[in-house]
């Protein structure tokens, strides 16, 4: 019987943690569906249940009312989010210079994490948008990419990913929209 993916996968993973060997790896969703934040979410939990360090840090978004922004008390110490959004949804047409100086702050500060607390695991969500409304350089993100800590994975998130993220990836999802209702539908602990 062929043993499936996952367990070589493991197997692996602990042949090279009993070599000191510790391998980052760069996850990327993007696409137009619905989904690639939980994506993100769903790994940072199954990185808290190991005792693993996970930061977030979250652009273009500012409100608190949302799950992952209110449980940071209860999963502390291993889970942290930070926002850098301009308050209200001003849609993508109307970013002005305020956003642009949010996400380089945002950037900064991730860079500043990743040398400080050294997460385990680093969510850059809606980095991805970020960069296609051009508040962000790509380069600068590549850059900065090529500095995280073997030991830390991370995961961008958004739509419309720029092709040199798709390629710098190790693990790239693209998230279709297939079918939803015609209203849009916001259930509380489900869409936010």
């Amino acid at each position: 019987m062929k043993e499936p993916f996952y367990l070589k996968l493991n197997i692996l993973n602990m042949g090279n943690m009993m070599l000191g060997i510790c391998l980052g790896y760069i996850y990327l969703y993007t696409g137009t569906g619905a989904g690639k934040t939980t994506n993100a979410l769903g790994l940072a939990l199954r990185s808290i249940g190991h005792k693993h360090k996970v930061v977030i840090i979250q652009f273009l978004k500012w409100w608190k009312n949302t799950g992952e922004y209110k449980i940071r008390k209860m999963l502390a110490p291993y889970y942290e989010i930070y926002q850098f959004g301009r308050k209200g949804w001003h849609g993508l047409s109307n970013l002005g210079e305020e956003d642009k100086k949010l996400a380089e702050k945002a950037l900064k500060f991730a860079e500043k994490i990743v040398r400080e607390k050294k997460p385990h695991l680093l969510v850059l969500d809606e980095i991805n948008l970020a960069l296609h409304c051009k508040l962000l350089d790509v380069k600068e993100v590549l850059e900065f990419l090529d500095k995280i800590p073997k030991r830390t994975d991370v995961v961008l998130t958004g739509r419309y990913a720029p092709k040199e993220l798709i390629d710098r990836a190790e693990f790239v999802n693209e998230i279709v929209d297939i079918k939803h209702p015609a209203e849009m539908v916001t259930t509380k602990g489900i869409q936010y």
